[in-house]
């Protein structure tokens, strides 16, 4: 990859880093400066709000529409699904157990009434709290984001049923999508400007305590995600492959990783997966759903940082990280991996999932802690992401073409 290409893909990353840094120094040695300086944070917030809601419809339920799945494409589906989830419920369920052991937030940045944080609710409320709305016009509320993303699932699979993915409905929910991506990026032109404010007024308030959990977060992360990738890519390579599953694994999830790496995006990772994919004797038609469907919805290294996230963000409003919460934030970790883009930054939709369900209150102090972490942990959580899907294939195959497939595809090759 041309030394040129990298640095292009990781400019506006580090243009964003940049300006929180800033914004850092600005609040540390002029705190009465960066405390006027929070309502351009704010205008990014707010502008942030407007286009949540038809993001996220428009993303899930175009990419839900266009599937073209009949019988044995039916099955390599729901293989493939099952597959994200699990295995995006076993990496934030190994984050939750670390933020217990080592918390990154040790003293609270700010003490909060619990009232304000929302009170609990009886087991049946929250479940129809989180999947289910009242009326429509609840859907349209960054508030409800969860109620969304399963509304937005089941229009597009209505519409895939009615017209498919070359009918009108679909093509329109495309046609929505790619709007709002665009629109998306139009306003992110404004977010180092929005992010050195916040960040001004962030350290203004909070002072030395922000550098602290951001490092001891980090210690956690970074390690974390190397280890799991030479743990759990080769057990995944295993089971799918058998006993030539590992060593193959090996021999070709070096250029995905490095492109997505290079990259910073599981989307530009798609054609390279699919060529290691092709390289190693897999079936064109499970390579060509499991990673596409991968790049949006196979966010292992995502569901790591949504735990950390959460840990983090209830660490600096004092709220304890109770093992009743488990559930809850396993769910919210793999669902609002769902709704994230293949795309640098993700559209902050995780964030703003995040945000509605733990902190709907807070969400001016919250969004920003979260958005720094995301941009922070960017670069490997893209990477087990993207170099995933190619394992992810191996597993999918198993189920599809039997537990030798690997076997038969190395014996073609050598006849």
């Amino acid at each position: 990859m041309e030394k040129r290409s990298v640095m292009k893909n990781y400019r506006f990353l580090a243009i964003m880093l940049g300006s929180m840094v800033a914004g850092c120094l600005v609040g540390w040695f002029a705190p009465d400066l960066g405390m006027k300086l929070k309502p351009l944070g704010t205008v990014f917030i707010n502008m942030m709000f407007c286009v949540v809601v038809p993001l996220v419809f428009a993303s899930i339920s175009s990419s839900i529409a266009g599937m073209r799945s009949r019988s044995r494409a039916g099955k390599i589906m729901g293989t493939t699904i099952a597959t994200f989830v699990i295995t995006g419920a076993i990496a934030a369920a190994i984050m939750f157990v670390l933020m217990k052991v080592f918390p990154p937030v040790l003293v609270a940045w700010e003490t909060l009434p619990s009232e304000e944080m929302g009170e609990y609710a009886s087991l049946s409320d929250m479940i129809v709290n989180f999947f289910t709305a009242s009326d429509f016009v609840g859907l349209l509320s960054r508030k409800a984001m969860l109620p969304l993303i399963v509304f937005s699932i089941l229009f597009g699979f209505a519409t895939n049923m009615s017209g498919g993915p070359d009918g009108i409905i679909a093509q329109w929910l495309a046609a929505l999508a790619d709007v709002m991506l665009k629109f998306v990026q139009i306003i992110t032109y404004y977010a180092p400007i929005a992010f050195f404010a916040i960040f001004a007024d962030l350290v203004a308030n909070y002072g030395s305590a922000i550098t602290e959990a951001y490092a001891r977060a980090m210690v956690v992360y970074y390690p974390l995600c190397f280890v799991y990738i030479f743990t759990a890519f080769p057990l995944f390579a295993w089971f799918g492959g058998g006993k030539h599953g590992i060593k193959t694994m090996i021999q070709h999830i070096a250029k995905p990783a490095i492109v997505s790496l290079g990259t910073c995006s599981s989307v530009a990772t798609i054609p390279t997966n699919l060529e290691e994919a092709k390289a190693t004797g897999i079936s064109k038609d499970v390579s060509e759903m499991v990673v596409p469907l991968g790049a949006t919805m196979h966010m292992d290294g995502s569901c790591f940082s949504c735990v950390l996230k959460i840990a983090f963000v209830l660490g600096v409003f004092g709220m304890p990280m109770e093992w009743s919460k488990l559930p809850l934030i396993i769910l919210v970790a793999v669902l609002s991996s769902v709704g994230m883009s293949g795309v640098p930054g993700g559209g902050y939709i995780g964030e703003y999932i995040i945000c509605s369900l733990f902190f709907p209150n807070q969400i001016e102090i919250a969004f920003p802690i979260l958005v720094m972490i995301g941009n922070l942990v960017d670069p490997p959580a893209t990477m087990i992401n993207a170099a995933g899907d190619y394992v992810v294939s191996y597993i999918v195959s198993r189920f599809v073409d039997g537990k030798d497939w690997l076997d038969r595809a190395i014996a073609k090759k050598t006849a």
